[in-house]
């Protein structure tokens, strides 16, 4: 009975960090299955199509391709002849025009933003009414109702940045230190620019929150609200994260804002506790951050790669292979430096 009972408990702390380690694992395997299947449709030889990597669990042949299951669940390989070396077989990625090579490889950043916005899709089915971002009310003793803002605003810019959804005013309203934002609404058919607009503020684990005290109005929905809203909210997910990145290189973020796979692991896994539901927006988040963070022009990512095929289709020359392996190189083992010290942090944070 003791037993029993242990493993009850085990079990019951276990599963939702197995639950995350899958969710790595669907979104690692819908950005390979991006590489591989365009790579299949411009005649491309994969080789291996491998899931994780170190030793091998299980691995298959199956026609010209090895697919593989390896132990450490953390990312994933579209091996195809000639991606990293010159080929004599005319299959082969490197003897492929410049535009197939860059298909091939924009395919798993794309693959990854479309089921992002599937996701979203799926999240906002039981949504009777959505947010607009127009202020229906404010709170008993709203700061910012006597700072300019007033009931039928609609809000369309934050310090600057457009404003889509609430979610993006969520992030907007995030990591202001002095309480203080400038606002730009529309107001009877007008833009009003609004300085200074000063909120109520809280904290939280060191970052700095606006109080939002104020209701928005809904927005019914029907078909054509649904497909709007949808779309509206797939690119507020991805400007947060191009956002983040930003704030992070320009210094209003330390690194203490920054997880790996071990702190993203950890938030997953207390999620899952609660509601599986509420794992979706986590999950588009994640699949959406992946595809923009894999497209960025870094060496070593896919970005990086297609910056030298670019670089190739306007001066109709290839940068010799030797250069662009030792960049790649130089940029893995910076962004695993990187890794590194992020999952050293998260360690430190957890324990």
């Amino acid at each position: 009975m003791i037993i029993i009972t242990f493993l009850g408990e085990l079990w019951s702390s276990v599963w939702p960090y197995i639950v995350a380690v899958l969710i790595f694992v669907i979104l690692i395997i819908i950005h390979e299955f991006g590489h591989f299947i365009v790579a299949k449709l411009c005649n491309v030889r994969v080789n291996e199509f491998a899931v994780g990597f170190g030793p091998k669990l299980f691995k298959k042949k199956l026609g010209e391709t090895t697919y593989a299951v390896n132990a450490i669940p953390l990312g994933g390989y579209c091996a195809m002849e000639g991606e990293d070396e010159t080929s004599s077989d005319e299959r082969a990625f490197c003897n492929k025009s410049p535009f197939k090579r860059l298909l091939i490889v924009a395919a798993g950043a794309v693959f990854n933003l479309i089921l992002g916005l599937i996701i979203v899709a799926i999240i906002l089915i039981p949504t009777e009414r959505f947010a607009s971002t127009s202020i229906a009310a404010f709170d008993e003793g709203a700061v910012s109702s006597e700072n300019g803002l007033m009931v039928g605003d609609t809000i369309i810019k934050v310090d600057g940045r457009r404003i889509y959804s609430t979610y993006d005013l969520s992030y907007a309203f995030t990591g202001v230190d002095d309480g203080k934002i400038d606002i730009t609404v529309k107001r009877n058919g007008e833009k009003v620019e609004l300085k200074d607009v000063a909120f109520a503020t809280k904290k939280a684990e060191g970052i700095s929150y606006l109080t939002v005290d104020f209701k928005v109005k809904g927005i019914e929905k029907n078909f054509a609200s649904y497909f709007e809203y949808t779309l509206r909210t797939a690119v507020s997910y991805s400007r947060v994260v191009w956002f983040s990145l930003v704030d992070l290189v320009t210094g209003k973020y330390g690194l203490s804002a920054v997880s790996g796979p071990v702190g993203i692991t950890a938030a997953i896994g207390s999620v899952a506790k609660t509601n599986l539901f509420d794992l979706l927006p986590i999950m588009a988040l994640i699949t959406i951050n992946l595809g923009i963070f894999n497209l960025l022009p870094i060496p070593a990512l896919d970005g990086g790669r297609i910056l030298f095929i670019l670089f190739e289709l306007i001066f109709r020359k290839p940068i010799p292979k030797k250069y662009e392996g030792f960049i790649h190189a130089a940029g893995l083992i910076l962004l695993l430096g990187f890794m590194l010290i992020v999952t050293l942090k998260d360690i430190i944070t957890l324990f």
